[in-house]
């Protein structure tokens, strides 16, 4: 078994403990595990479904190179993505489902970005990102020299925020982002290093003090850790603010229904009423009760990593409508943007964040602004 194991690693070209338990495993390395069994079976029709949503740049090219090796065996792959660069660089053929319906189907060779888009959408999409008119002011939060005590490590991390600005984090896979925002956040401890809001230290020991001092987060993995996937859209929205639900000992139902109606109107969340199942909705329906959630304790920071991961360019459009929202609303916001193969993909960095620094290898190497 572990002869057979290796050889499919290395054909992926992965270097991998096989004795290495999973829970041990990056998100990207049990990505590619998940991979590399679905073609241990010989299977003559392989589903992939978003397999590249937290690989490398590097891992995802090998995925490719895999995948037209499996191509000229003669098995058939179906390739799931909202990732427009992927889509044109590995299928032969493209089918578009909207709202449950078959609405295109084409050779990737006869449609372009912009028909595919507006297959997606139902609309035709010019500008894929709303214009950014929140004018940020003076610095509001500042991180000085933060460092991680365990792996994987932060190593003397700095950047001011400005209130109102929407400030954007690049990096790929591996390079810290996510510890740099758990570790704000109070959930990874920190060895070194302070955060300042409004001129008060903010040094967070648990994720219970960040929410209580007005911070949110949106998680990477929304699945995993930012919902409770078998309760209904209103536990999902109103976890994070029981206080304000009590009547005497007991919650309410009715304030609890309530606020959630409320929210899936203002979100415009596709859904049939509060007491949906949130395991019934779309990854970008999903994401709308997560931003719900938050914004029903109108939260002083907001954080999110890769908060339009796995959600097609509509659904990506609001929520950048959302997030200049709240800018104007003079937050200050941390937007880690997702990794990218293409130009067009990068884009969420220079057309929609103020302030952009670079993370390599946990450390900050520098950083940009854009002039108003």
């Amino acid at each position: 078994m572990k002869r057979k194991a290796s050889e499919l690693f290395r054909k992926l070209g992965m270097t991998v403990n096989l004795t290495q338990p999973m829970r041990n495993m990056s998100v990207s390395q049990r990505q590619m595990c998940e991979i590399a069994k679905a073609i241990s079976y010989n299977s003559k029709v392989i589903v992939l479904d978003e397999p590249t949503s937290s690989l490398t740049v590097q891992e995802v090219d090998k995925l490719f190179e895999m995948m037209r090796m499996l191509k000229e065996q003669g098995i058939a792959l179906i390739y799931i993505s909202h990732k427009m660069d992927e889509i044109f660089e590995i299928c032969d053929e493209i089918s578009v489902l909207r709202d449950g319906k078959m609405v295109m189907t084409k050779k990737t060779s006869e449609t372009d970005m912009n028909e595919l888009i507006a297959a997606m959408v139902g609309r035709s999409l010019e500008n894929r990102f709303p214009p950014v008119d929140n004018t940020p002011k003076d610095v509001i939060l500042s991180v000085q020299h933060l460092s991680t005590k365990f792996e994987p490590y932060l190593q003397d991390v700095s950047f001011d925020v400005r209130e109102g600005e929407i400030f954007g984090l690049y990096g790929l896979v591996g390079a810290g982002r996510t510890e740099l925002l758990e570790t704000m956040f109070g959930i990874c401890t920190r060895a070194a290093g302070r955060v300042y809001f409004r001129n008060r230290l903010m040094n967070f020991n648990s994720a219970k003090e960040a929410i209580e001092h007005g911070f949110a987060l949106i998680t990477e993995e929304r699945k995993a850790n930012g919902l409770f996937l078998k309760g209904d859209l209103t536990f999902n929205t109103t976890i994070a603010n029981l206080d304000q639900y009590k009547v005497g000992m007991a919650l309410s139902d009715q304030k609890m229904v309530k606020a959630t109606a409320q929210e899936i109107k203002i979100m415009h969340t596709k859904c049939m009423g509060p007491d949906d199942m949130i395991s019934s909705l779309s990854g970008g329906n999903q994401q709308k009760v997560i931003f719900g959630k938050w914004l029903e304790r109108s939260p002083q920071v907001f954080m999110m990593d890769e908060p339009t991961r796995g959600i097609d360019v509509g659904a990506k459009y609001e929520i950048y409508e959302l997030i200049i929202k709240m800018a104007n609303r003079e937050r200050p916001l941390l937007l880690f943007p997702l990794r990218c193969r293409r130009f067009w993909e990068s884009q969420t960095v220079s057309e929609l964040c103020q302030t952009v620094i670079f993370l390599e290898l946990s450390t900050r190497r520098r950083q940009t602004r854009r002039s108003f």
